[in-house]
């Protein structure tokens, strides 16, 4: 229980503790969805260039 707004971000001594663990959370959520999306376009690009040179190479062989 805490009696003041000042004690509660204080969590009794631990907050360093406790905001750093709620800040690193919140960072990953945040990165995560971004890495995520990087590497799919990446795949994406690298699948395109393999298509690409795929008909390259249909072309050259005709």
């Amino acid at each position: 229980m805490w009696n003041s707004p000042s004690e509660f971000f204080a969590m009794g001594g631990y907050a360093l503790y406790v905001w750093s663990s709620f800040g690193v959370c919140v960072l990953i959520l945040i990165l995560e969805p971004l890495m995520v999306r990087a590497r799919f376009r990446a795949i994406v690009r690298r699948l395109r260039r393999e298509q690409l040179a795929k008909q390259f190479d249909k072309e050259i062989s005709k």
